[in-house]
């Protein structure tokens, strides 16, 4: 599908390369536990994500940052194709694998950062990108690559978690976030996102929020959290002001509720 020379491709730079070799170390050996995780095995983001598929049949899709492949496996049943793209070969092999297991002959893999997509201009009429952003050393490079291989009348689809844009909480969410997983960049809020997408060259289409409930100890497990930063962790959720507590709905085992956003994004 690439004939994008690699001249012509965006150049990351030394920190961002510092940083996707930290995404791929915090990922690679969890690679599996993605795969069953409920929370990202299932939600009303992909069904939405399912129902666009469905609304355009022939369709080359993007599944940026994918995973362990969810959005991959919702949305190829409905469409022509969906490439599979990711920092992490162990995650790729799961997708893979995972593909054949269900018959999804239409799921390619492709290694790779968001900041710098290697498919020519104009490759693909869906983007989707769940639950990675957040991770990206440079959303406004990798919003700009999404349109150039975005064809005429396409659409991107973003669903991470979401900042509130109140400064208190979301200082605690980036914190509790960092401890929890030294990958973790941002979270944006929704004012923010609006605007990068704006400086990429896009109108928003929709935008859902929803929220996301997290059991502390499976959240935890799933990144392979070490002990003294679950333990840092809960002393912040403790010591936090109680309308932290009440927004995030922290729970005695520290168990919590999250902000997301669904982001349909088109060429303004």
């Amino acid at each position: 599908m690439s004939n994008m020379s690699d001249t012509q491709r965006p150049k990351a730079s030394a920190s961002h390369d510092a940083h996707n070799a930290v995404v791929t170390g915090q990922f690679g050996p969890q690679a599996s536990a993605y795969l069953t995780s409920a929370n990202h095995a299932q939600g009303a983001d992909l069904e939405q994500l399912a129902a666009i598929a469905r609304a355009h049949p022939n369709a080359q899709v993007l599944d940026l940052g994918c995973g362990a492949g969810h959005v991959s496996f919702f949305t190829a049943p409905h469409v022509a194709r969906v490439v599979a793209y990711d920092l992490s070969a162990d995650m790729l092999g799961v997708v893979a694998g995972e593909a054949a297991k269900r018959g999804l002959t239409n799921v390619d893999t492709q290694l790779g950062a968001a900041e710098s997509l290697p498919f020519a201009d104009a490759s693909f009429d869906l983007v989707f990108s769940r639950y990675s952003a957040h991770h990206w050393a440079d959303v406004g490079a990798a919003l700009r690559e999404m349109r150039r291989v975005l064809k005429p009348g396409g659409r991107v689809v973003i669903c991470d978690v979401a900042s509130t844009g109140q400064p208190l909480f979301d200082t605690y969410l980036q914190a509790v976030e960092v401890l929890r997983d030294t990958s973790h960049v941002r979270n944006y809020s929704a004012g923010e996102w609006l605007t990068m997408a704006a400086g990429a060259g896009f109108s928003v289409a929709s935008l859902t929020p929803r929220t996301l409930d997290l059991d502390f100890k499976t959240w935890t497990t799933r990144m392979r959290t070490p002990a003294p930063m679950q333990v840092a962790i809960r002393a912040l959720q403790t010591a936090m002001a109680d309308s932290v507590r009440q927004h995030f709905k922290i729970q005695d085992d520290g168990s919590f509720t999250l902000d997301t956003l669904t982001l349909e994004l088109i060429v303004g």
